[in-house]
């Protein structure tokens, strides 16, 4: 990243544009890796495999609606630009760790109740795969989100549509 210096004669960094389908490349990306090299060098297959399907797939997902909601057609909420950053990531991370948390649920709990499918590993780790890679991929987008924006100071100068 290049560096230019602000009023205070600081140096700091200029984050990269916040480009959806980039953010969703990274949020598959990186769990399938972490996760996929802590299963293998660990043992454990089904993890190795969770990594690059319901973990991954989760991440990118949740990475993807989350970007776009963001982004609301290249206009922000004004509430995501007025809270400070940790307390937007927190709302969201909230909302769609909840949501994944309940998918989890139905997922693990509904087929085994009303198909013939049997109860099976990957079937349980969906309660935790799934609320854990939407937290990572909440929080990830919507800080690198907020690192693009304006400050809420510069956008408070310009007008506003009705």
């Amino acid at each position: 990243m290049p560096a230019v210096n602000d009023r205070t004669g600081r140096s700091r960094a200029i984050p990269r544009p916040f480009i959806l389908w980039r953010e969703v490349l990274t949020a598959y990306a990186a769990p399938a890796l972490t996760a996929g090299t802590a299963g293998v060098v660990t043992g454990q297959r089904d993890l190795a495999v969770a990594a690059c399907t319901s973990i991954a797939g989760t991440s990118a997902l949740v990475a993807f609606l989350v970007g776009a909601w963001l982004r609301h057609g290249g206009r922000p909420r004004r509430w995501t630009l007025a809270l400070p950053s940790a307390a937007v990531a927190v709302v969201l991370v909230a909302v769609a760790t909840g949501a994944a948390a309940l998918l989890g649920w139905f997922a693990a709990q509904w087929p085994l109740a009303h198909t013939l499918i049997p109860a099976t590993a990957w079937l349980e780790r969906l309660r935790i795969d799934l609320p854990v890679s939407a937290a990572l991929a909440t929080t990830i987008v919507t800080l690198r989100w907020r690192s693009t924006t304006a400050s809420p100071r510069s956008c408070a100068s310009q007008p506003t549509r009705k």
